[in-house]
């Protein structure tokens, strides 16, 4: 699973939008693919198009 620091050398993701991944992450369990991760706050339809081609579940 990656941490913060891995996740905020993706396109859009900053330190907030990791953490809230992480957080994401912990209280609903791992993600199952790009609809999940969609459903953090502050990851939009843009974001989650960059990210589609650079993460795996």
């Amino acid at each position: 699973m990656a941490t913060v620091a891995e996740l905020m050398n993706l396109p859009g993701i900053g330190e907030k939008k990791a953490q809230a991944i992480i957080d994401y992450r912990s209280s609903k369990g791992a993600f199952r693919g790009a609809t999940d991760l969609g459903k953090v706050k502050g990851i939009g339809p843009k974001v989650l198009e960059k990210l589609r081609p650079l993460v795996t579940f």
